[in-house]
């Protein structure tokens, strides 16, 4: 039984919004920072907009697994098989401690092994995109609901970094994909950097360091959604319900094969 759908979408998208409320009443207020067992850091405003979500998804999706960040990192993980989602409430909680903007709210559907809807939510910018892969993606913020999608590669390239774990293997790969071609790099925090590709305003975002499955699951769907793809260190399709949900790299395209970037890592011990 497939369990996404356009009405789904549209209630995950209002989640995604309240939780998205929750942690800009954090941020009025104010908040401490604690740090997890990995030493990742953690606030009010991660927990506050997870259980938004959560109560949210037990309503609309009733018997669907959650796995949500806050929730396994308390070591609590529901049993689950191929469908389930993904959440994470705050991602880029480095950013929003720092005082940035470009953090987001993501909830990722995988059904099957494979993505097949997300939604991430920009508190600060108030921008919303949403995508259910096999009917499309949309943007809405301060005008109307749009469709969007990725563009064909041409002449002037275009490739999004991360802000925080921009890389010298990250230089090398880009550097070799565009053969030495002059190639434009935008940096952002947080899953907006699949939002650019999805919306046709990037190439290729390389990602050439440890993330988990809930900070990538949205935006790998939104992405497929709008034409693109994600694949692995071996240049086949991300996988999910790996061990620990950990993703040691990928490379997020327009929808073309670029090479693979295992090639370019150096090696990583998994968590």
């Amino acid at each position: 039984m497939t369990v996404a759908s356009e009405a789904l979408l549209e209630s995950l998208g209002e989640a995604a919004r309240e939780a998205g409320e929750a942690i800009l009443e954090v941020v009025r207020r104010g908040f401490d920072v604690e740090h997890k067992g990995d030493d990742s850091p953690v606030t009010e405003a991660d927990r506050a907009g997870e259980a938004v979500l959560l109560a949210a998804l037990a309503r609309h999706a009733p018997g669907v697994p959650v796995v949500a960040e806050e929730q396994v990192a308390a070591g609590k993980v529901p049993a689950h098989e191929g469908t389930f989602f993904l959440v994470d409430a705050l991602d880029g909680t480095k950013e929003f401690i720092r005082g940035g903007d470009d953090y987001t709210v993501n909830v990722g559907l995988i059904e099957n092994g494979v993505p097949s809807m997300g939604v991430i939510f920009s508190p600060a910018a108030q921008r919303l995109h949403l995508g259910l892969v096999g009917t499309g993606a949309w943007v809405e913020g301060a005008g109307p609901r749009r469709p969007i999608a990725v563009r064909e590669l041409g002449d002037e390239r275009v490739a999004v970094a991360s802000k925080s774990h921009l890389s010298q293997e990250t230089v090398d790969y880009l550097a070799q994909l565009f053969g030495g071609r002059d190639c434009e790099r935008i940096s952002i925090g947080s899953s907006l950097k699949f939002t650019l590709v999805a919306e046709g305003r990037a190439d290729v975002y390389p990602r050439l360091s440890p993330t988990c499955e809930w900070d990538v699951a949205a935006g790998h769907a939104i992405l497929l959604a709008a034409g693109g793809k994600v694949d692995g260190l071996d240049g086949q399709p991300l996988a999910y319900d790996k061990k620990a949900y950990f993703n040691p790299g990928f490379v997020a395209t327009s929808g073309w094969q670029a090479p693979a970037i295992g090639p370019f890592m150096t090696p990583a011990t998994d968590a």
